[in-house]
């Protein structure tokens, strides 16, 4: 469904697993900071309203987007974390710059995550313009850093059950 049609913090809460047992790393763009701060905002009190405890919340800051998985590897060689949730917005312009710059962060997140095994989250907007990025960062359609805070809570939840059942044998 379009996001048009849709609020993207709209989700059921009683499926979230709990993450009090949970860690977290939030790699935050600095490009667009107004845009990427309340994405960053949105995230943590999603995680924190799920049960994660601020002192397993580990942020860090990078220039843009597309430095996210470069950060998103650095949090996660620091920080034990179950998940590392990589927040960015890039603004279509004039050229095809955002294409090859999401383009970029997606292939490096997705391989980050297969060749670790462990859930690094795109939460990067992708919008035509800076009203539409609005709209997702807290505006009429949401908070896209909700959603990857309930996304990285799932992935966690199912990285730390699939260890278990892989250790004792299933």
């Amino acid at each position: 469904m379009a996001s048009a049609l849709k609020n993207l913090s709209n989700y059921d809460e009683n499926s979230i697993p709990v993450a009090e047992n949970m860690s977290f790393g939030i790699v935050v763009s600095e490009w667009n900071a107004h845009i990427t701060h309340a994405l960053y905002d949105g995230c943590v009190a999603t995680l924190l309203k799920h049960g994660a405890k601020e002192e397993n919340i580990h942020t860090i800051q990078v220039p843009g987007s597309f430095e996210l998985p470069t950060g998103a590897r650095l949090m996660a060689a620091k920080h034990k974390v179950d998940a590392v949730i990589c927040l960015g917005c890039v603004i279509k312009g004039e050229t095809k710059h955002d294409e090859y710059i999401c383009n970029a962060v997606a292939t490096g997140l997705m391989n980050l995550s297969i060749a670790s095994g462990q859930p690094f989250i795109f939460g990067v907007l992708t919008p035509n313009n800076e009203e539409q990025a609005l709209e997702r960062a807290g505006g009429k359609h949401g908070n896209k850093g909700v959603e990857a805070a309930v996304s990285a809570i799932h992935m966690a939840a199912l990285r730390k059950d699939m260890l278990i059942k892989t250790t004792i044998g299933f």
